[in-house]
C-alpha cells in the first residue's frame, strides 16, 4: 500500500444493544470508550441494529399494523360513480 493515502484502521468492537453480542473487527471508526479484549485495546462502538438483531438476517417477521389504511384511502379517494 502507498503511504499516507489510506485512513487509519483501528481494532474496534461493535456491540449490539438488543442482543449484547460483540463483533471484533478493524474499522476507521473511533469512540471515547476503549476496552482491552484478548490483550488488544479496542474502541467500543455501540450499535442499535447489527446482523445479529436485524430482521433480514434473523428471519424474524415483524407485523406492521395496517388496520384502517384501506378504509381511510377509500374515504379520501373513494370511487365516485359517474352516470
Amino acid at each position: 500500500m502507498k503511504k499516507n493515502i489510506h485512513p487509519d484502521y483501528h481494532p474496534v468492537c461493535f456491540v449490539d444493544v438488543s442482543s449484547g453480542k460483540r463483533f471484533l473487527t478493524y474499522s476507521t471508526m473511533v469512540s471515547k470508550g476503549k476496552e482491552i479484549i484478548d490483550g488488544v485495546e479496542h474502541y467500543i462502538v455501540i450499535r442499535d441494529v447489527t446482523a445479529d438483531s436485524h430482521p433480514v438476517y434473523t428471519g424474524e417477521k415483524r407485523f406492521v399494523d395496517s388496520t384502517g389504511r384501506v378504509e381511510k384511502f377509500q374515504r379520501k379517494f373513494g370511487r365516485r360513480l359517474v352516470r
